[in-house]
């Protein structure tokens, strides 16, 4: 193509953590860059993420006492992965982890809140909630810096074709003016890569017919934790010029999510937070306890969604207090319900009186002795029995929350083609990609990721010749 109407050394298309980081380190690297993103403000599904970054062998675990390391981090992701995940992008992610958290807090001036905690399929805290505890303030940060480099951010600019010659993407098509309930935009333009795409738009888990086709489960009748643009068309366009789908049928659902709001919503701060780590899940028949309540993602929804309905999430004061956690919006919205007795918890729930006392009764023993016999669940030492009035209950209903599946990348963020060779010219960095958590991803590990292959895919392609890539 001759008529190229812009030329830039690298284009990166989406702004949430990952283009927004590749954009930064490609600058950085020396070359001129636009990032491309199709809504009208920067940052998609990852501002309304809660900001929180795994890392292995930081200096506050270090301070704090917590013995961990890249390599146990990397078995954790395998074991959650159901060692489905590459291991060379799982080695990279593990440590390079600290490396990305440590640069993000640094150079973009990210704050963290003062705590290192631990989630369900970690073997030890290792994740960091950023101020607010929300993906905003990591986006604001890397909009600012991104804004200090000269970097442009287009808004309402879709992607509608990449433009290849002999096997090699030398550029892209887009919309401006784009309207994403109308998919159309005002005008077309062309732009050149000289060095290299790289694209960053994430997840599908909004996009229900082409959910569905991997998971005929996930219809309409699902709920998503997603933005409603959170959809496949660029992952179809790679898929289209030729780069290979990795696990796309791994979809995961959040098992931290209520039925009585609609997205992500307020309940998951006080499930994940403070009911899975401090408090119980019960059936909603038996009042019983039937899962380690401190369980990766995958096993916590499936056990969850073989009971038929909405469970119940437990907790009391003393863990809210305990945690350190804000659940306030959460009550306001009565997605979260506090009881002065369990017995009235017990009646609004419809769960049987006394089953729920002797339920509560074995885990405060469970928690008296320091180990949980009947379902193996870690005890936090600083877990108090669950006695101290208010009582806190919420329902749990898994939603659509990430997409495991996505094109094919090596350990350099170049996407890979069938034949097993990279594509020249193309990169690709977070939540697009595949093969990284394999059939799950850990809670925090999504930033993580977008962190560090971001910045990955920055370097690579802003040094990315001509003629290769």
């Amino acid at each position: 193509m001759s008529d190229w109407d812009e030329t830039f050394d690298v284009i990166v298309v989406g702004a949430g953590f990952a283009g927004l980081t590749a954009a930064v380190e490609a600058r950085n690297a020396g070359a001129s860059v636009v990032v491309l993103e199709k809504m009208k403000a920067p940052g998609g599904n990852s501002v309304i993420s809660d900001g929180g970054v795994a890392a292995a062998g930081t200096a506050l675990q270090e301070s704090s006492g917590i013995q961990d390391s890249p390599d146990l981090f990397y078995r954790d992701m395998r074991k959650a992965g159901m060692g489905l995940n590459h291991p060379a992008l799982v080695r990279v992610l593990t440590e390079s982890s600290a490396e990305a958290f440590q640069w993000s807090a640094d150079y973009l001036g990210v704050q963290y809140l003062k705590r290192v905690d631990r989630f369900g399929g970690h073997s030890v805290p290792r994740c960091y909630a950023a101020a607010g505890i929300t993906g905003a303030t990591i986006i604001k940060a890397l909009v600012k810096k991104a804004a200090e480099l000269g970097v442009p951010v287009r808004t309402a600019t879709s992607l509608c074709t990449l433009v290849t010659d002999e096997r090699r993407v030398r550029g892209a098509v887009i919309e401006e003016g784009y309207n994403v309930r109308k998919k159309a935009g005002t005008n077309t333009k062309q732009l050149k890569a000289e060095r290299a795409v790289i694209v960053t738009t994430g997840g599908f888990g909004a996009d229900v017919p082409f959910r569905s086709i991997q998971d005929p489960r996930l219809s309409e009748e699902v709920d998503t934790t997603n933005q409603k643009f959170a959809t496949a068309e660029v992952l179809v366009e790679l898929l289209r010029i030729g780069a290979a789908p990795v696990h796309l049928s791994h979809i995961q659902l959040g098992p931290w999510a209520s039925p009585d709001e609609k997205g992500y919503g307020s309940g998951p701060l006080f499930a994940d937070y403070i009911g899975f780590l401090y408090g119980i899940l019960v059936h909603p028949l038996t009042a019983a306890r039937f899962v380690n309540e401190q369980s990766d993602r995958k096993v916590l929804s499936e056990a969850v969604m073989e009971v038929g309905s909405p469970c119940v999430c437990i907790s009391d004061q003393a863990a809210v207090t305990r945690s350190g956690w804000n659940i306030d919006r959460a009550v306001r919205k009565n997605v979260v319900e506090t009881f002065g007795t369990l017995e009235e918890l017990a009646r609004r729930y419809n769960l049987a009186a006394q089953p729920l006392s002797r339920t509560v009764e074995c885990f405060n023993a469970a928690v008296r002795r320091g180990s949980d016999d009947q379902f193996g669940r870690p005890i936090l030492a600083d877990s108090p029995p669950i006695q101290h009035p208010p009582y806190f209950a919420m329902r749990i209903w898994p939603k659509v929350h990430y997409t495991m599946g996505g094109v094919r990348i090596d350990d350099r963020a170049r996407v890979i083609a069938l034949d097993h060779r990279p594509i020249q010219g193309l990169y690709a960095a977070g939540e697009v990609t595949g093969g990284v958590h394999g059939a799950c991803r850990l809670g925090s590990c999504s930033i993580t990721d977008c962190l560090v292959f971001g910045r990955i895919a920055g370097k690579n392609a802003a040094s990315a010749s001509h003629l290769g890539g």
